[in-house]
């Protein structure tokens, strides 16, 4: 009996782990689409894996509800200040607190700005440094971006180079 119990506590482990593993590889998917279509300017793509109904705070404390106010907002960024800008993104850590609900952090940076928005000041660089912390839902087998809060980096706040 402790046999069968001891076997079945290693097969459950592992197939949880897999599931992370699988689970990550998707979330860090949403991550990489995410800075092709920033660095493409289509907001249609950038909203993808938006939830309907997710909340979304920008660097200037904006807030929205939806996918869709999402994507306008997006659109108007990538036809006006943002336009031919360049993003990276950096991991700097993804929890999954549920096996459906993942918390992901990570580092921007934003090359190629014209003008930044009011209250936002360039790096040494000239880039737009921002930390962005990202709720991630998984829903029928998909996961969806629920809440998306993104803030600067203020000056004299030091954060590594980007990998």
């Amino acid at each position: 009996m402790k046999s069968v119990m001891i076997l079945a506590t290693v097969l459950l482990s592992a197939l949880l782990l897999a599931q992370d593993a699988t689970d990550e590889r998707a979330v860090r998917k949403i991550i990489q689409d995410q800075v092709v279509a920033w660095n493409k300017g289509d907001a249609e793509s950038y909203s993808e894996s938006f939830a309907a109904d997710g909340t979304f705070t920008n660097i200037l404390g904006m807030f929205y509800t939806g996918r869709e106010a999402f994507r306008e907002r997006h659109d108007q960024i990538f036809k006006g200040v943002f336009r031919g800008t360049m993003k990276q993104e950096d991991v700097v850590s993804i929890k999954f607190w549920h096996p459906d609900v993942a918390v992901v952090e990570t580092l921007q940076t934003v090359s190629g700005i014209q003008k930044f928005f009011p209250g936002t000041t360039p790096d040494a660089k000239g880039r737009l440094r921002t930390r962005l912390l990202q709720i991630m839902v998984k829903d029928n087998g998909q996961w969806k971006i629920a809440a998306y809060h993104n803030v600067d980096v203020k000056p004299g706040v030091s954060v590594p180079e980007p990998q």
